[in-house]
């Protein structure tokens, strides 16, 4: 079994530092970068002290704002196999776009990417809903949201048969008509784990049928709970297998709380990206589902602060308890992301996670 589908304890990964400001949309000078040189000292970093995964995200455009958020992005697949190639235990995730990239071409890719990391390289399918970027790529956003899943499941579906058959087949579908396909060679050790992001409906059915991994926000522990139950039992009655939930936080952690609460205000509040803010949020409420309206009236700081994700504000204890709670309301893991990734990390290694280690939410490494 694969380490990051054990089961043993609360998973930890990193999120989206691979893209310029991570997850901060803010104005800030030191704001991460997310180079080259940055993310293979974050993912080596990470190896050593234990985080389980790191998810870099596709994107394609800026969002605009002073900063244009996300306005450098490295490209995740790519990504995961100079990383997987350059570290040892970490389990690193591929964010691949169903509409922007044919499933022979990324059933290819993926393996090959598998083969590198031996194992330890992870998919996260996205169905897609930023509409300018579907025009960046010269298509049209398909305004039925079951649309954009029958094609995701359809392509899915294409590539778990290449991945799993020996010689050739054709398939005659919706979506993709192909004839002779083959795909040597197949992953290192069988399909790679599939992570789902999404918090409609439809998207925690395409989890609850295909995912060992279901990555959805919630607003915190409270309504993360019912989400839980929600999703496993989903997958559990109407597809007879178990789904794991995640979800995501963004970290401020400082030795005291007033310090990590006046470095928040700093970055979130004084020097938030405003445009860059609305703009984001904007787009969530047109053409996705992530988000429920409630939430996207009241979550504009947590958006300027880590992109609408759990905010994980205070001293190590404080820190601590908001992921054990996580841990309580039945998640299986969570991404944590950072203003400053690699500088930051060290300091959350050391020590909030000996104190999930001693309530038992994590296993030491």
């Amino acid at each position: 079994m694969k380490a990051i589908s054990d089961g043993k304890d609360f998973k930890l990964g990193l999120f989206s530092a691979n893209c310029s400001s991570g997850l901060a949309v803010t104005r800030i000078p030191e704001r991460w970068s997310a180079s080259w040189a940055d993310n293979l000292r974050l993912a080596q970093l990470a190896d050593e002290v234990g985080i389980d995964f790191l998810l870099p995200i596709a994107r394609w455009i800026g969002y605009g704002g002073d900063t244009n958020f996300h306005e450098s992005v490295l490209d995740p697949t790519s990504l995961a196999a100079a990383l997987l190639a350059r570290t040892d235990r970490i389990t690193v995730f591929s964010t691949v776009h169903a509409a922007f990239n044919h499933p022979v071409v990324a059933a290819k890719a993926l393996a090959t990417v598998d083969q590198i990391g031996q194992g330890r390289a992870g998919i996260n399918i996205v169905a897609g809903w930023n509409e300018p970027e579907y025009r960046a790529m010269g298509l049209d956003l398909p305004t039925d949201h079951d649309d954009r899943y029958a094609l995701a499941q359809e392509w899915w579906d294409v590539i778990r048969r290449i991945w799993t058959t020996d010689g050739s087949f054709d398939h005659d579908g919706r979506f993709f008509q192909l004839q002779g396909v083959e795909g040597m060679p197949e992953p290192f050790d069988g399909p790679l784990p599939v992570l789902n992001a999404g918090s409609s409906g439809q998207g925690r059915g395409f989890a609850a049928r295909n995912a060992d991994f279901a990555f959805t926000i919630v607003g915190g522990p409270e309504d993360g709970a019912d989400v839980v139950r929600t999703v496993t039992a989903a997958a559990e009655q109407d597809h007879g297998r178990s789904v794991g939930v995640f979800t995501l936080g963004h970290v401020v952690c400082r030795p005291t709380r007033a310090e990590a609460e006046d470095y928040l205000r700093y970055y979130a509040d004084e020097n938030a990206d405003w445009a860059a803010v609305d703009n984001l949020m904007r787009l969530q409420g047109l053409h996705a589902q992530s988000f429920t309206p409630e939430m996207l009236e009241t979550f504009r700081n947590r958006f300027a602060a880590g992109h609408g994700s759990c905010p994980l504000v205070g001293d190590p204890d404080d820190v601590a308890d908001g992921i054990a709670a996580l841990h309580e309301a039945g998640f299986a893991g969570m991404t944590v992301s950072f203003v400053d990734y690699a500088g930051e990390l060290g300091y959350f290694a050391q020590e909030v996670i000996p104190r999930l280690e001693a309530r038992g939410v994590r296993v030491p490494r």
